[in-house]
């Protein structure tokens, strides 16, 4: 890692506040086990949990949802999970990645090539994505329990305070 790298990390906020949703027809609090391996990843670095929400695969409550959370004063990051499948009724990221103002492709990417080596060629079906929206990151994975953990695991926590950093210089 260089010396520049390891210096932004340092320079990193140790807690930032953020925000979960939840994209599902069906899950509810009790039932959302991916929604509950996000906050319980994100807590568990030390960050803070400003909203937690369970919204239906709607186009016309996922936008307005992401301006609500990314106008909010108390929000640095906002994940969502579900919607990322080419499926009719996944339209989740086609909301999302309109309204991104800066994409971070090698998040998508990095998900993909990791998701090879646990599922193969299916890995290509996830439209995962992340970027900037309202000086906010967003991220976007598949709602599946295992995807949540890779993302989580792999790229969102060891990253997202760093990534805070860089959008708020």
């Amino acid at each position: 890692m260089s010396a520049s790298t390891q210096e932004h990390r340092d320079s990193a906020p140790e807690q930032i506040n953020c925000a979960v949703v939840t994209v599902s027809d069906t899950r509810t609090e009790e039932t959302d086990k991916s929604g509950a391996i996000i906050k319980e990843r994100l807590t568990a670095q030390g960050h803070t949990i400003v909203a937690y929400r369970i919204v239906p695969d709607e186009p016309d409550q996922i936008g307005p949802l992401l301006d609500e959370l990314a106008s909010r004063s108390d929000t640095d990051a906002i994940v969502f999970n579900g919607g990322t499948g080419i499926a009719p009724r996944d339209t989740t990221f086609d909301v999302i990645d309109r309204m991104l103002e800066k994409k971070l492709d090698g998040f998508g990417e990095l998900f993909r090539w990791l998701s090879w080596y646990e599922i193969g060629a299916a890995s290509m079906l996830s439209r995962a994505t992340a970027g900037t929206y309202r000086n906010t990151l967003v991220f976007l994975t598949p709602g599946s329990s295992n995807a949540v953990n890779l993302a989580m695991e792999k790229l969102i926590a060891p990253e997202v305070a760093h990534m805070v950093f860089e959008v708020r210089k």
